[in-house]
């Protein structure tokens, strides 16, 4: 149940409902604040060596070899369609699981620290649409006012990849 929902409801009645509460990596790209839901979140790995592979879109920087295992890599910022920036000692690569996907790698800025937000303080995102994809599900608030946008991990796909 989100923020949007709860509008209906009668105030003497919200505290006895109950708060769904999820942890969120929160990451950096840029000025802006992003956070990755926890249980999507493998690890997360100092930038190493990333082997390019030709004829990929640009947003897919390469593969790495992590303990045996050969992982795609993205770039979070181009897979957003903004612009990219040089690595430095800060950016990582979170190592994600997905349903769609499996496992992959993105590449952030940095890597900020662990927070939980519940559902009263999330409010849902219709209209953030980048390139055809909403990018963001939702934006949580921060007991200091900060926002955090929540990334919908189901539209970092590789579906756009040439077959050769």
């Amino acid at each position: 149940m989100d923020a949007n929902s709860l509008k209906n409801i009668p105030a003497r009645d919200i505290d006895k409902i109950p708060a769904e509460v999820n942890q969120y990596i929160v990451v950096g790209l840029g000025n802006e604040q992003y956070g990755i839901d926890i249980r999507y979140v493998d690890n997360i790995v100092r930038m190493q060596r990333i082997t390019r592979v030709p004829k990929m879109p640009n947003y897919l920087i390469g593969i790495i070899n992590l303990r045996g295992e050969v992982l795609p890599v993205i770039s979070l910022r181009l897979k957003m369609g903004l612009a990219s920036a040089e690595y430095s000692k800060s950016t990582r690569i979170i190592i994600l699981k997905t349903e769609q996907e499996g496992t992959l790698g993105v590449i952030v800025d940095r890597v900020q620290e662990v927070v939980t937000l519940d559902n009263l303080h999330m409010d849902a995102v219709d209209d953030l649409e980048l390139e055809g994809k909403n990018f963001v599900v939702s934006v949580g608030k921060r007991d200091n006012g900060d926002l955090i946008s929540v990334l919908d991990l189901n539209t970092i796909s590789l579906d756009d990849i040439v077959q050769s």
